[in-house]
């Protein structure tokens, strides 16, 4: 048992010292009770300069009104999702995005604990890509040029024999001549992006900009200000600078995931789309924009208002050119063009010359149901390339997933073992789907990122 080895204190501290956010806990004198490696990286201090010693001696900037975890302490209420900013006692400006909560032990409060997000840095992640996409804005004049992190797909990249998804296509051609917003609905993977790419480079705005801004890589503070820019002095350290919907003048600005941007954030966009106007944070002025919208959602905009996660005002305004994309598995004819696509696409990326896939496990492929859709099957094809030395593609390239057993043959394995390769065999997958993106992957499993990441490392 847990006991004979470690006490309570003990497997309580390993399990906040493993964490990868920042864990700062305070008792109700406002002395620091635990403070592990993480939070001393983000705060710029030594746990040994802040472990032991009251709050405000450690941190002389803060006062009893600024600090989230004296504030949680005097009103017994949490404090979720806040951006702080503050001078460690060595000077450094520190920035962080933390929920704070009280902790109570038999009914009575305690202490506090705050969990922290290292702000300081996704904030100089997020001027660096705001400055490269100011760097990527075309020019005027003769030297003008097509912005390079844009436009790399047109309509003639979409390929299908679907007639449904080729009428998808037309529509799409007609919306392009219009500079109305346009949003674009459908599982991941089913070439959202692409298809609204297409759009912008068969528009009058070919020449202008494309600026594309995933709503669920940010919080809330972070993507505010990217968006809609900062005016000097709004927050400590603010500086002037243009936010994305300027930096997009004259072409579109593309939001992936609209139903992950805050509900206050969607009010602000629903201003910009009735009025043309932006106002930086912090900033006295509007500044108008010519700026078309478009957006994608991985989730039916009727769902997304359903459970709050989209406004029902701005989805009408956006429902005007709506577009919902076919998932692969309901265009079966387009999985065999698809795969001879990419067989000759990774020929020439990996210099191979394979000739294509024997009938067997092409009708694997055609069976398989394609969760993760065409980004999926593009995977697939890559790994089967990467990983065989024939010249045509057999059912043994296939990865761990697709692999089939041999029907009544096949003996019944030990629970404890079928779980273990249902669970490997979730997690490829799911992997797979999402470019080996872990955090990506946790969401599609529905589990937490470290408990993922711990089972890649037990099972794969």
């Amino acid at each position: 048992m847990i006991s004979e080895c470690f006490n309570t204190n003990e497997v309580l501290e390993a399990i906040l010292a493993s964490i990868d956010e920042g864990i700062h806990v305070i008792d109700m004198k406002g002395q620091t009770i635990f403070y592990n490696e993480v939070a001393a990286n983000h705060d710029g201090m030594k746990v040994v300069e802040v472990l032991g010693k009251p709050l405000l001696e450690a941190f002389p900037s803060l006062t009893h009104k600024s600090s989230t975890l004296l504030r949680v302490i005097h009103s017994e209420k949490p404090i979720y999702h806040h951006k702080q900013s503050y001078v460690n006692a060595h000077g450094r400006i520190i920035e962080t995005f933390n929920t704070t909560l009280p902790i109570y032990v038999d009914g009575s409060i305690m202490g506090a604990i705050e969990i922290a997000k290292d702000y300081s840095s996704l904030k100089q992640l997020s001027e660096r890509l705001a400055d490269l996409e100011s760097s990527l804005k075309p020019t005027t004049g003769k030297d003008k040029k097509v912005a390079t992190n844009g436009t790399l797909y047109t309509f003639a990249d979409i390929l299908t024999e679907d007639a449904s998804f080729k009428g998808l296509i037309a529509q799409g051609k007609k919306a392009a001549r219009s500079s109305s917003s346009v949003l674009v609905h459908g599982e991941s993977g089913v070439g959202k992006e692409l298809f609204i790419q297409s759009i912008h480079q068969n528009s009058n705005r070919r020449d202008e900009p494309f600026i594309a801004q995933n709503c669920a890589a940010l919080p809330e503070n972070l993507l505010d200000s990217l968006l809609f820019g900062t005016s000097k002095g709004s927050y400590t350290g603010a500086v002037e600078r243009q936010g994305l919907f300027e930096l997009a003048n004259g072409g579109t600005l593309f939001l992936d995931e609209l139903q992950s941007m805050p509900i206050d954030l969607q009010a602000k966009l629903l201003r910009v789309l009735e009025d043309g106007f932006v106002r930086r944070i912090g900033g006295a002025k509007s500044i108008q924009v010519d700026v078309r919208i478009m957006t994608a959602m991985n989730i039916n905009p009727k769902t997304a208002v359903a459970e709050k996660k989209l406004r029902d005002d701005l989805f009408y305004r956006l429902h005007v050119l709506s577009y919902e994309l076919p998932p692969l598995r309901s265009r079966p004819d387009d999985i065999l063009l698809l795969i001879n696509h990419f067989v000759l696409h990774f020929n020439q990326k990996l210099n191979r010359s394979i000739s294509g896939i024997d009938e067997e496990t092409k009708a694997i492929l055609h069976t398989y149901q394609w969760p993760g859709n065409v980004r999926e099957l593009k995977h697939t094809v890559e790994f089967m390339m990467i990983h065989t030395e024939k010249e045509v593609l057999t059912k043994d390239d296939l990865p761990p997933f697709l692999k089939q057993g041999k029907g009544p043959e096949r003996t019944i394995l030990p629970l404890r073992e079928a779980m273990k390769k249902m669970e490997t065999k979730l997690i490829s997958e799911a992997l797979l789907q999402t470019d080996g993106n872990v955090f990506q992957a946790s969401k599609l499993l529905n589990i937490p990122r470290q408990t993922l990441q711990y089972k890649i490392k037990k099972h794969i």
